[in-house]
């Protein structure tokens, strides 16, 4: 009698291999309330500071000079609701720079923010100490290398306040481009409860910028020469503070 040979039974097929995460972070994208926030943001923000006087102190005379090209601005994060219109009104009157790109955060909080800047026509990297930082010091890099000026808030996105982390002092290892704090006292505004106590700025306030001395660092600087420019701009940024 013939006996039959069992079929082999079928073979389970092999696990496929976990997919490892690249390590590249995404910057979250604004969505449509987002957008719609920048709007009403952009437009609140361009209204106001029609009606505002600005008085310009600055003592060691940066916008008359005609060797600097390029620069990097320095704001404190609270005062960021009015540095483009301040970059527009007197610093494009002066310079040739095509324009101006800015370092934001790869939050969700950096995509409104991110929205804003652009209807303003500034350009964004996003990136911060803790996500897609040197990504955005890489862009922010070829914006320089584009004749753009570039602008950061040293103690941002999360603070301390008034505490200058390294990426403006980066930023000028990187590329070679001067550092130009400023920043300025509005006699009528709102201040949040936020980390950075943001301010928020009322119509027909007067506003007096003030512009510090501008410091240097050349391109691929040591890491001593860049802690030393950090320093030197805490105190400075602070000096020509006031709240």
């Amino acid at each position: 009698m013939e006996t039959k040979t069992p079929a082999p039974k079928p073979q389970m097929p092999a696990p496929r291999p976990k997919r490892q995460k690249s390590g590249v972070v995404i910057p979250n994208t604004a969505n449509w309330y987002q957008q719609l926030a920048a709007f009403l943001i952009w437009f609140f923000i361009s209204a106001v500071s029609k009606t505002i006087r600005f008085r310009i102190n600055d003592p060691h005379g940066f916008l008359q000079r005609k060797d600097v090209n390029q620069a990097v601005f320095c704001f404190w994060h609270n005062r960021l609701a009015l540095c483009v219109e301040l970059y527009f009104k007197f610093r494009q009157q002066h310079f040739v720079a095509p324009g101006v790109a800015g370092l934001v955060s790869a939050s969700k909080d950096g995509a409104l923010l991110s929205a804003i800047f652009g209807r303003f026509g500034v350009q964004a990297a996003r990136g911060s100490s803790s996500r897609r930082g040197a990504q955005a010091l890489r862009e922010l890099a070829t914006w320089a290398e584009r004749g753009y000026d570039l602008a950061i808030t040293p103690d941002g996105p999360r603070g301390p306040r008034y505490v200058v982390a390294d990426g403006a002092a980066g930023l000028a290892q990187i590329t070679g481009l001067p550092v130009q704090p400023m920043s300025y006292y509005l006699k009528w505004k709102i201040s949040l409860k936020s980390w950075d106590a943001f301010q928020i700025p009322l119509p027909f306030s007067i506003c007096e910028v003030n512009v510090g001395k501008i410091f240097r660092m050349p391109a691929g600087g040591s890491e001593e020469e860049r802690e030393a420019l950090r320093q030197q701009l805490e105190i400075e940024l602070r000096a020509i503070t006031k709240d």
